[in-house]
């Protein structure tokens, strides 16, 4: 299409504002055509705007004309300091080449969007999440980069085999960019196990160990770990109290990764919480003094104790000092691939608790005072002797206190302890 000629433009005039109409020619496949073109600066910039009947090309210019003439008179009204801000607005969006008109429509429309002036802080989280950020994977592809790593940092081949058959069985239900597996996705395959509740939680919390590497890669959004938002798994009945069988803790404590042994014996042997151990420092483990200092600040109570350290937990501890630092090194989703890796070492399966559990069922049968225990544990004498006072036998006690490295291998199995 070309122009042919054009006349003198006709205009539509509005107050001090003058919009320009021009009529120009155009030459066609089919011939010649008329055409008015409306100059429309509202943008801030010149854009020529084609119509092809005259009335709309002159409607059109007095909307413009209008337009333009309010926002002079708004200008011609203004005082010196909106006048002042108005300059300001302007310099600051000169190097995006953007007009206050179009960057106050946007910033309006956003609010309406947000329910509140929140714009800054929803660009912020679009940055954080921007999908176009995320690098591709499929759910196979990410199982098999995570088996990898994992057999790099050395992790058992019993461990591996367990996590590449679980993630594996995942990754056959669904054959899409790992990004886009959502919280729903992962709970209706949770679901659809035909399993064991204990099972169904080792089968998440294989799950888990996926995404969470998924998101330490760039492959998922930060914070974007969908096993979050499924439900958790119950294994037992709340008043069910489990333990373990001394024969059982030896399994597991020969089967740990030295850095997770003095988590497992002082859980077994000095009754504290996992969230306990966590937190609990070298310096405040005293083998001389024999005792270990629960501060206020890390204790679940906010109560300070002193928690004996026994000799076969002295036994399984010496080895270890002097050393800094936290007793447990590692974030809480590696004591979770420590847990699972040692379990399927000793083919024994985790007891939700049972290693605490297990510390105050043997030693309320062994001494025989609730007051004491709940001392040593930071429960009440009443709980302990609610729900602990009947668990295991006095001879029970006597195996599990002497499970110690160099007389674990005589230890009596609990089975044969009657």
């Amino acid at each position: 299409m070309k122009r042919n000629g054009s006349s003198k433009p006709g205009a539509v005039t509005v107050g001090n504002v003058t919009v320009k109409i021009y009529k120009r020619v155009r030459s066609t496949d089919n011939g010649q055509r008329t055409v008015f073109e409306v100059s429309d600066y509202s943008t801030g910039a010149r854009r020529l705007r084609g119509f092809t009947d005259e009335g709309a090309a002159k409607r059109e210019a007095e909307r413009i004309a209008r337009q333009l003439a309010t926002g002079e008179t708004t200008a011609a009204t203004m005082r010196n300091s909106e006048a002042a801000s108005y300059g300001r607005a302007i310099e600051l969006l000169r190097p995006l080449g953007t007009s206050l008109e179009l960057a106050v429509a946007h910033y309006v429309k956003a609010c309406e969007i947000l329910g509140g002036d929140s714009v800054i802080e929803a660009a912020k989280f679009y940055t954080l999440h921007r999908a176009d950020k995320i690098e591709r994977r499929t759910v196979k592809q990410t199982v098999a980069e995570l088996i990898t790593a994992r057999e790099a940092r050395g992790k058992s081949n019993r461990y591996v085999a367990d996590l590449r058959a679980r993630l594996n069985r995942f990754a056959d239900g669904f054959a899409v960019d790992i990004g886009n597996v959502t919280g729903p996705d992962v709970q209706g395959w949770l679901d659809g196990l035909k399993v064991a509740p204990r099972t169904a939680k080792n089968f998440r919390s294989s799950i888990n160990t996926l995404f969470s590497f998924a998101e330490s890669h760039g492959y998922i959004l930060k914070n974007g770990n969908p096993v979050s938002d499924t439900e958790e798994i119950s294994t037992e009945n709340d008043d069910a109290i489990e333990i373990y069988s001394p024969a059982e803790i030896i399994a597991l404590l020969e089967a740990a990764p030295a850095s997770f042994a003095p988590v497992i014996a002082i859980g077994a042997f000095a009754g504290l919480r996992t969230a306990e151990i966590e937190r609990l420092e070298w310096s405040e483990i005293d083998l001389k003094g024999g005792h270990i200092e629960v501060k206020a600040k890390k204790a679940k109570t906010r109560s300070r104790r002193l928690v004996p350290i026994l000799p076969n937990l002295q036994q399984w501890l010496a080895s270890f000092i002097p050393q800094t630092g936290n007793v447990w090194k590692g974030t809480a989703n590696a004591l979770i691939d420590a847990r699972a890796e040692t379990t399927a070492m000793a083919g024994v399966e985790w007891k939700n608790n049972a290693l605490r559990h297990s510390f105050i069922s043997y030693r309320l049968a062994e001494i025989q005072s609730a007051a004491q225990v709940s001392l040593e544990a930071g429960n009440s004498p009443a709980m302990v002797f609610k729900n602990y006072r009947e668990v295991v036998k006095p001879d029970a006690a006597k195996a599990w206190f002497a499970v110690a490295p160099e007389a674990a291998a005589n230890i009596v199995p609990m089975a044969a302890i009657q």
